[in-house]
């Protein structure tokens, strides 16, 4: 990469496009982030409320839309939310079906 900086913003001088070094380091930080289904980030402690009935494997009732979720702990892989839910326990949750309390 080419990029130089003119005082106030980023230059590519291959194809013309400038940026402000500022938002692209605030759009980096937010790619590695674990948003919720509103695009809100999310972070270990934090509380969440289910945005849909999610069925559970092994159990008769699924995790009925509108559940709280408490103290969420986030992890990698597919289900990024590692927490623990009244009358079903510990269990991991993905993202896409939570929005921040």
């Amino acid at each position: 990469m080419y990029a130089y900086h003119d005082g106030t913003r980023m230059n590519c001088p291959e194809c013309g496009h400038a940026w402000d070094a500022d938002t692209l380091a605030e759009e980096q930080a937010v790619e590695g982030a674990v948003l919720d289904a509103n695009g809100n980030p999310l972070q270990d402690g934090d509380s969440v409320v289910v945005i849909k009935d999610l069925p559970v494997k092994g159990a008769p009732k699924p995790v009925k839309a509108g559940t709280k979720v408490k103290n969420i702990r986030l992890v990698d892989g597919d289900h990024n939310i590692a927490c623990k839910i009244d009358g079903f326990g510990a269990m991991g949750l993905k993202s896409e079906f939570v929005r921040k309390a």
